[in-house]
């Protein structure tokens, strides 16, 4: 099977480099020439633009900043999607663009697979990071060994639309405890709390998360680059409210979020590291949450593993 990489960034570039470890073969594309040049020099094959990816591979795997973007690559792309093409879109995008563009791609007779991930770049990075994909059970059976080489945990969601959904939500909820941990950290501070405590303490507690596992070592650490911009996060968010608005869900936490991002846009710059936003509260205190012994980047030590489906219970 010939496979075709669309956006080769803090993501796309570290799932693309899983399906290059793991002996795909493997045509890139990217903006940025040097990565394609970087990813070339490992063993990849520059691929063109993306019509001409479409034309010579069987998958083309999309992982872009946002749906615009992805919109722009899938009309590309079209003239060349025949039978037996998929599309498989792993950006974090919009559901209803989703359902918009699966049926252009369909009329030419290819499959959409709809594969966002969640679990953070260091475990992009060793293939652990865990997968999401929607589409029709025939698609996913025929995407699984490419998703399996990239991920390790593998959820067949639903319908089109389904995957996309659930990955703005789950980035919604860790959107929430990030800010929310900036402010317990903060106010442990203030308190006079050991910081290398507090982090114990919530670790070990029912207030732990994996925001608070990996983060919050990176905000004490001083380090403060979770690699994931604010503007990404803001976007994200921003996807959850529409879908909450789409519905008639009346919200009250996720305006507030969004008002909290757009200050740390205005204070940080808009393509800020999210967990910079403690800065906003030590600018406030005049505190330094910081601590020694915790790492100034994040790295997955767990040994890669071969990805499995995760099954749905049922009654």
């Amino acid at each position: 099977m010939q496979v075709g990489f669309i956006g080769l960034g803090s993501v796309g570039g570290k799932l693309a480099g899983s399906l290059l470890r793991n002996g795909v073969a493997l045509r890139v594309h990217d903006l940025d020439a040097g990565l394609v040049e970087r990813f070339v020099a490992r063993g990849a094959e520059a691929g063109g633009d993306p019509a001409a990816m479409m034309r010579a591979c069987d998958v083309v795997v999309t992982c872009l900043p946002s749906p615009a973007a992805s919109a722009a690559v899938v009309q590309t792309m079209l003239p060349e999607i025949g039978a037996g093409k998929i599309w498989m879109e792993m950006s974090t995008t919009d559901a209803a663009e989703i359902l918009r563009l699966a049926p252009l791609v369909e009329a030419r007779g290819g499959a959409v697979a709809e594969c966002p991930v969640s679990g953070g770049c260091h475990r992009a990075d060793t293939g652990n990071i865990s997968i999401y994909m929607s589409g029709a059970r025939d698609v996913f059976e025929r995407v699984f060994p490419l998703l399996t080489k990239m991920g390790r945990r593998i959820l067949h969601t639903g319908p089109l639309g389904t995957a996309s959904t659930l990955k703005v939500m789950t980035n919604y909820l860790a959107t929430g405890h990030l800010l929310m941990l900036c402010e317990a950290l903060t106010v442990m501070r203030a308190a006079g709390v050991d910081m290398a405590t507090t982090y114990e303490a919530i670790a070990v507690s029912s207030g732990t998360s994996f925001v608070h596992e990996t983060e919050s070592q990176l905000i004490l650490s001083g380090s403060r680059d979770v690699n994931f911009t604010l503007d990404l996060v803001q976007k994200d968010v921003g996807l959850f409210q529409t879908i909450a608005e789409r519905f008639g869900v009346p919200l009250e936490i996720s305006p507030k979020l969004i008002a909290m991002l757009t200050e740390g846009q205005r204070v940080l710059g808009e393509r800020a590291q999210s967990d910079r936003m403690i800065e906003l509260l030590e600018a406030a205190t005049g505190l330094d949450v910081r601590a020694d012994g915790f790492p100034m980047e994040l790295v997955d030590d767990e040994p890669e593993e071969e990805g499995y489906e995760v099954v749905v219970r049922r009654a």
